[in-house]
């Protein structure tokens, strides 16, 4: 199993209001880069989508610890199996960061894992950008 943890993120909105944007799908279009993202389709529970126009990802909301943690899973056609965990901490403001554990082979694991690096810190920083700019 391979572990890709973002960097953490400071989140100026609570921890209920960003636990309960996580446990909505649909917002996951808002996180994602654009430019690298097509074919998105959401509801509340599940979202997929292709990135730069070769794999699709499928992610179903399994549910978390409320207000700490949103759990998330890969869904059925997505290239591998993999688990993402939002976790939440709250203090003058929210901490977020993400965490993945993904069951990928040696070979692809050092094709993917700067990649999705990337992506999780991505994501954060919009976690971080989307919710504070909500409370501005």
């Amino acid at each position: 199993m391979t572990k890709i943890e973002s960097k953490k993120v400071v989140v100026n909105s609570s921890q209920q209001e960003v636990y309960e944007f996580l446990s909505d799908m649909n917002n996951y279009e808002l996180l994602l880069p654009k430019k690298n993202i097509s074919d998105w389709k959401s509801d509340e529970k599940t979202c997929s989508f292709k990135i730069q126009k070769t794999y699709k990802l499928v992610l179903e909301h399994v549910g978390g610890s409320e207000y700490n943690q949103v759990n998330i899973k890969s869904g059925e056609g997505s290239p591998f199996k993999f688990t993402l965990d939002v976790n939440l901490a709250e203090g003058d403001a929210t901490e977020a960061q993400l965490i993945c554990n993904a069951d990928i082979n040696p070979f692809l694991k050092m094709m993917v894992q700067k990649p999705l690096n990337n992506l999780f810190d991505y994501m954060a920083d919009r976690i971080a950008t989307v919710k504070g700019e909500e409370q501005a």
